[in-house]
């Protein structure tokens, strides 16, 4: 069974170094096929390995994370389906800040809040979704209010990912908060292309920066729950 779930994972390597070669060769039609697959086979990797915690609530949301971001990327392989596909990240994102909510020690517990040293720990996930809504604001014309919605709920994902410090082993912390920066980056990358001035290497930046955080999200929620 090991091997197999292994198995997974190198498919999901494999397709995943394919889509960035027809990236960066600028090969849309090719990547009809093989963008679908990175998601469809790292859900299906952690379909494998999280069989022991079946019928939970963080499976349940990791797989719909998985779903909604499989749903994502199909939806945005066609420009005209844009709007469609950044719906479907947020839905991908309000699922990941369920798992991430959920996968640490006493979560729903609240103790004292120092409001400006939350401030502070956060400010190095606010600044660079400010910056990038800074630049972009001025392009966004009729998709304003559904990207800054977007911005809103996946900057909430980053912190609800950094609040894991010290409730979960150091190993799921880092790979899960890594994981999710990168994704707000990857996302903002894709937003100052489009919106603000494209330039050539954003394609292979935005596809790099989501495989890494797709994976690190998926092996720090792993290291969770084989540890807890």
């Amino acid at each position: 069974m090991r091997n197999k779930n292994i198995l997974w994972l190198y498919i999901f390597l494999l397709v995943a170094v394919i889509d960035l070669f027809f990236t960066a060769e600028g090969n849309s039609g090719y990547r009809l096929y093989s963008k679908p697959l990175i998601i469809l086979s790292l859900g299906f990797y952690f379909w494998q390995i999280s069989k022991n915690i079946a019928g939970s609530l963080i499976r349940k949301a990791m797989l719909g994370a998985l779903i909604f971001s499989w749903l994502g990327d199909v939806l945005l392989l066609f420009p005209h389906l844009f709007l469609y596909g950044l719906g479907a990240f947020l839905m991908a994102h309000v699922c990941f800040i369920i798992s991430f909510k959920i996968s640490q020690e006493k979560p729903f517990e609240i103790g004292q809040v120092n409001f400006i040293k939350l401030f502070l720990y956060n400010l190095p996930i606010y600044l660079p979704a400010g910056i990038a809504y800074f630049l972009i604001n001025p392009g966004l014309g009729e998709l304003k209010i559904p990207v800054v919605i977007y911005i809103l709920i996946i900057v909430t994902m980053v912190t609800t990912a950094r609040e894991r410090f010290g409730k979960t082993n150091a190993s799921s912390f880092w790979q899960v908060f890594i994981g999710a920066f990168t994704f707000m980056i990857s996302d903002g990358i894709l937003a100052v292309n489009m919106f603000y001035k494209p330039f050539p290497e954003a394609p292979v930046l935005v596809m790099g920066s989501y495989i890494l955080a797709q994976l690190l999200i998926i092996m720090g929620i792993r290291a969770h729950y084989l540890k807890n």
